[in-house]
This record gives structure tokens, sequence and C-alpha cells, in this order.
């Protein structure tokens, strides 16, 4: 590979990472449109922040690979970058802070109108992020990742687009004080479904890993479980997305515009079917970023659902 092609293709991944950080933005802006608090600027702001905080989870989980396994054939193409320096650690490391420092211009003006709240939702993003495989206690290797991004990617990263949108629009005094604004319960729910298919694009990553994963030592749900145990999360996943929107319509008052993402079903089955039946990287790996696609489609139709007054 080329370094353009290098950089590109397997560390910044976009097929994968930007979808999978514009998904619950898409929806807290649906949101925000229903309950009359849009924003674009703050959204826009919100997207970018959380895209280059996820790059850098990227870059740091490629980091700590290459330095605790310099030997681990997991990605031949890096150590191959490495052997011939097309690639260095100290780079790769560099990438993964410009991608923070990024973040933080991105995130500045949304921590300057929404103050402590604002500032401790960004850390809780970077910290996600980074110990993903780095940091003193990194939770992926514990076999904690799957419910980390169900939570960051179904609840948090949702309720914080809601919130710098309805702050920004909010009475202050001045900035760095907290405005009145309560999150409705809502935000918290209505992005369960999208957690839910970005932690199914981690189950595909998992099993097509699991080999690397045991000889790493990580406990992932693949390794400690095997193919039935992540089929059967994979598959938990996706049923629980598709049924989501119903209780999002019966139980929380919405319009029956938010059944929108049920169109997305053909595409999830394909992606079921294909988890069922391999489990071998060549087969699985164009997967990662159709799922990853897959749930951007569903996020953006249940924006426009959610945007819909009941």
């Amino acid at each position: 590979m080329t370094r353009r092609e290098l950089w590109t293709r397997l560390l910044l991944y976009p097929t994968h990472t930007l979808p999978t950080a514009l998904a619950p933005v898409l929806v807290g802006v649906g949101l925000a449109i229903r309950d009359g608090v849009f924003a674009p600027l703050p959204a826009l702001l919100a997207f970018v922040a959380s895209w280059f905080v996820h790059v850098a989870g990227v870059f740091t989980d490629n980091h700590e690979l290459l330095r605790r396994h310099p030997t681990l054939p997991e990605h031949p193409e890096l150590l191959d970058a490495v052997a011939g320096r097309t690639l260095a650690l100290a780079t790769l490391d560099a990438a993964a802070w410009l991608c923070l420092v990024v973040a933080a211009a991105a995130g500045a003006w949304l921590a300057w109108i929404g103050g402590s709240i604002a500032v401790a939702i960004g850390l809780v993003g970077v910290a996600s992020a980074i110990a993903y495989a780095g940091g003193p206690w990194p939770y992926a290797p514990r076999g904690l990742a799957d419910p980390v991004f169900f939570l960051m990617f179904g609840v948090v990263a949702v309720a914080a687009t809601w919130y710098v949108q309805a702050v920004s629009l909010a009475p202050s005094p001045g900035p760095w004080l907290t405005r009145a604004v309560d999150v409705p319960l809502a935000a918290y729910l209505v992005g369960l479904p999208v957690g839910a298919l970005v932690t199914a694009v981690l189950v595909i990553d998992d099993i097509r890993d699991r080999h690397w994963d045991a000889r790493k030592g990580w406990r992932t749900t693949a390794v400690r479980f095997g193919l039935r145990g992540s089929r059967t999360e994979f598959v938990a996943l996706v049923a629980f997305a598709y049924a989501a929107p119903f209780a999002i319509w019966l139980g929380l008052g919405f319009s029956a515009w938010v059944l929108l993402p049920l169109a997305t079903l053909p595409l999830a089955a394909r992606a079921v079917r294909a988890v069922l039946r391999h489990d071998d990287t060549p087969s699985l790996f164009p997967w990662t970023p159709r799922t990853a696609m897959l749930g951007l489609l569903y996020s953006a139709l249940s924006g426009v659902g959610l945007a819909i007054p009941s």
C-alpha cells in the first residue's frame, strides 16, 4: 500500500468511522427539530468533534497493537509499513493527538455555551475512545467494549447532540453558566437502537479477529463464548434495533413515522445472513462498513421520523 492508502483505508477508515460518528447526531437532530430546539451549528460541531475523537481512538488502538504486539500479524499491512518505515509509531501517536486537538477546537464553542456539562460530555467521549485499547486501564481487553459502545453511541451521543442544540438557544447571563435546559427522557431512549447497530459493527470485528484477540489475551464475547455467543449477540442487537421503533411509537407518544427505519430491514437481514454464514476475515471484512452504513441509513430515517410531530 502507498502511504495515502494506508492512512485512508486502514487507519482513518472513513467508511466505518464517519457513519458511526454521524448516526447518533442525526437522531439527536431529528428529536431537536421535533422539540423546536434545532440549531445547525452546534449539531455540526458535535459531529466533527465526535468523528475526530472516534478516529483518535482508532489510531490509538492500532498504535497499541503495534506497540504491545509487534510480531502479531493481525494487520500485516501495518507491520509491513512499520518495517518499511512507511509508518512510525510516533507518527501514529501524533496523529491521535492531532485528532484530539481538532476535536477540542470543534468542541470549544460547545463548551463555551454548554458549560461544565458540555465539558464533561467531551471528556467522557475522549476517555471512552482512548481507553478502548490505550491508557492505564483499557476496557476492550476486559470484554467491556460492547456495553460501552452501546451506551456511548445509543445514549450519550444522542442526548449530548440534543443538549448542545437546546443550550445554544437558551437564555443565560453569560458563558460557563449552566442554562435552564432539561434533557427530555426521550433523548436518552430514542438512540438505543442506533447504539445496538453500532455495537453490532463491533461484534463483526470481534468475530473475524477472535483468534488474534485470544492471542492478545483479550476477553471479547467471541473469545469467551465462541462463534455461537457472538452470533447470538449480533442477532439480538439487530432484533432489538428493529423492535425498538414500535416501542418508541407506542410507548413514547411519537407518530407512526418513527417506523421509517424498518425500511432498512432487508439490508439488516443480509448482514445477519452474512454473520451467520461466515466467520473468516475476507468474507466479513466488507460487512464492517456495510453495517456501519446500515446504521447511518437507519439513523437518518429515524431522525426524519422523530422530527415529524405526532
